[in-house]
């Protein structure tokens, strides 16, 4: 029997079903959590100097196999969208997509009315009701690409017409967005539209099933992700979340087979969305049980995360995506120009080798 550290992201959907499997099935796997902010920008090769077994977003890896393992043979059965594609790479799987997730659009019905579906029903409702943006962190870059796709065009980081047009369409709405959400993660966006009014609609946002219970006296709706116009691709990029196992990990039978638990149709079934997760397994996303207790939050979103983007795996990604967050940000708020922004945003990519 061996003794196992882990390390996942600080919220019951990260958390809850991790440490209650770890606990119910009597293995030695304690978990740690850190912040979403260090989830999403902390690199790997610092953190699998400490831990056996990590939660990770798919952009680290082209930065991360080094002090990986390769998962090639823990994972069958099928999985939402690019789940498993977005953690395979040089001929490798590097992780399992323990948890599945996508931006979407997220609804207060009682104040904006019926979803928005194209993002031109998205401006018109901003004149009438609060609309914000989720741009925090990197979060105004993965909105920036997320329209681009919408738009029609998957985001080369160069100057385009239709990355200005998407620039356009989020500076426009910022300019309505409730006073002081331009510094709210996903987490902390949603938490506001389930604690008070001031926010009836996010056009796209990470879908968190959390907030989107029955039971909740204020809850939000999860739809599709915006269109240009019916019929054409909702514009997402992919998230979720991926198990990995670090080099320094003696990885026995007993851990293997707990991971190849979680990942299984009756864990993805039951005991995970029993513990406050989200899973990735298809046959969760389309269960009536699954769905009921959450007002149909899988359903709901399951076309725009089967089309959802899959970002760069890039050396160099994350510090890009972090500084590139950064300069939409700043163009949205009109620190910078369009134009001008678009050329240093092209620079950021030429940075980490790219062409």
């Amino acid at each position: 029997m061996g003794s196992y550290r882990g390390l996942t992201w600080d919220h019951p959907r990260g958390r809850d079903a991790l440490v209650q499997a770890s606990v119910q099935r009597g293995i030695d796997l304690v978990w740690d959590v850190h912040p979403l902010s260090g989830f999403e920008s902390t690199p790997i090769s610092e953190l699998a100097e400490r831990y056996d077994v990590i939660v990770l977003d798919h952009p680290h890896l082209g930065d991360a196999t080094e002090y990986l393992q390769p998962v090639d043979d823990l994972l069958d059965g099928e999985f939402v969208g690019p789940s498993v594609a977005s953690y395979q790479l040089d001929g490798h799987l590097w992780a399992l997509p323990l948890d599945a997730a996508t931006q979407v659009a997220a609804t207060r019905t009682d104040l904006a009315g019926p979803p928005p579906r194209l993002w031109p029903e998205v401006i018109a409702l901003s004149h009438r009701a609060p609309v914000a943006l989720c741009v925090a962190g990197p979060h105004a870059l993965l909105t920036y690409m997320s329209i681009s796709v919408a738009l029609g065009e998957e985001p080369t980081f160069t100057p385009t017409a239709t990355a200005q047009r998407a620039l356009e369409l989020m500076t426009d709405l910022a300019t309505r967005a409730p006073k002081d959400t331009q510094t709210l993660d996903p987490i902390g966006l949603l938490d506001a539209m389930v604690s008070d009014d001031t926010v009836a609609h996010c056009p796209l946002v990470y879908g968190y099933v959390n907030y989107s219970s029955t039971t909740l006296t204020r809850r939000v709706t999860f739809t599709d992700a915006p269109s240009e116009y019916p019929g054409s691709r909702p514009g997402s990029t992919i998230g979720g979340t991926g198990l990995a196992i670090t080099r320094r990990c003696p990885a026995t039978p007993e851990l293997l087979d707990h991971l190849r638990w979680l990942l299984s149709a009756t864990a993805q079934e039951t005991f995970v969305p029993a513990y406050s997760g989200q899973p990735a397994r298809l046959s969760a996303w389309t269960s009536d049980t699954v769905n009921a207790p959450v007002a149909g939050f899988y359903r709901s979103t399951l076309s725009t995360i089967t089309s959802a983007w899959v970002r760069p795996r890039n050396p160099g990604y994350i510090e890009f995506q972090t500084a590139a967050g950064e300069l939409i940000r700043d163009i949205v708020y009109g620190d910078v120009t369009t134009t001008a922004g678009l050329d240093q945003l092209a620079t950021l990519w030429k940075g980490i080798g790219n062409e």
